[in-house]
């Protein structure tokens, strides 16, 4: 079932736990992709007008770790691939703040970071070292990994070509950077409960929030779809993302924002 978030979004949170935190309204995330089209300033000045009436806090965080291995992987030469990087991170900020400002809502209430601002940060590192630690040990977990960075970079692939080691190297170490907020938000941020939001359901959603063991999301984690209604979102670039009910009302975003 989907929630019907207002005129301009529809919300599919994972599963019934998904669905009670969506519905407590501690705090989303919105991850942001570099190159995405999906994320203009109007979209983001959307996601943030909707965010903050729900939520009693927001976070936007967009990718700016191995951006510039991603395009020397395909392609790219080192010099060009550290530029188109730069540009490419550069644009996405100036994005996500112009959509902030857009929405009305001030910093205080809408906080915009980088995924590299969180390497200093201990609970991420250690959520890190997880992620890595699972993807040489865990036979699903690396499945589910390999079956994103497919979904991904698949069309960035000359035809009848494969993915080769060193492409999808870097493609983990790419999603590995930003696996820790899906895993563990609420410890990163210190914050009570996450709903980690993207606009299409990741190929790994089933591995970190249906299965019984191996790396899983903690219980105060949730993911959930959030989508333009009547509208195609487009494809995701590579990132760094369900029984329902009924969203959270104003007054407990007010009273939690009050506490």
């Amino acid at each position: 079932m989907t929630i019907t978030a207002d005129a301009s979004f529809e919300v599919l949170p994972f599963t019934r736990t998904c669905r009670h935190i969506w519905e407590d309204g501690d705090h989303v995330l919105i991850g942001v992709s570099p190159g995405n089209s999906y994320f203009s300033a109007e979209r983001i000045s959307s996601l943030a007008r909707w965010a903050v009436s729900r939520f009693a806090q927001v976070d936007f965080v967009y990718a700016d770790l191995h951006v510039d291995r991603m395009f020397a992987a395909f392609g790219y030469t080192q010099e060009h691939a550290e530029k188109r990087a730069a540009k490419e991170i550069k644009a996405v900020r100036r994005r996500i703040l112009k959509g902030v400002e857009e929405s009305g809502h001030p910093q205080a209430e809408i906080r915009v970071r980088a995924l590299s601002e969180f390497q200093q940060n201990p609970v991420y590192q250690l959520l890190h070292r997880r992620v890595l630690h699972f993807l040489e040990t865990d036979d699903e977990f690396r499945k589910g990994c390999e079956e994103m960075a497919l979904h991904f970079v698949g069309s960035k692939l000359p035809e009848g070509e494969s993915i080769t080691d060193a492409q999808l190297q870097v493609c983990f170490d790419y999603m590995a950077a930003e696996l820790p907020f899906f895993v563990d938000t609420p410890s990163i941020l210190d914050v009570p409960s996450s709903v980690a939001a993207y606009h299409v359901k990741m190929p790994l959603t089933d591995v970190l929030f249906a299965r019984g063991g191996g790396l899983r999301a903690t219980r105060n984690q949730a993911y959930a779809v959030v989508r333009p209604e009547a509208a195609e979102a487009a494809p995701p670039a590579p990132a760094p993302a369900a029984p329902t009910n009924h969203a959270p009302t104003e007054g407990t975003v007010d009273e939690r924002r009050a506490a």
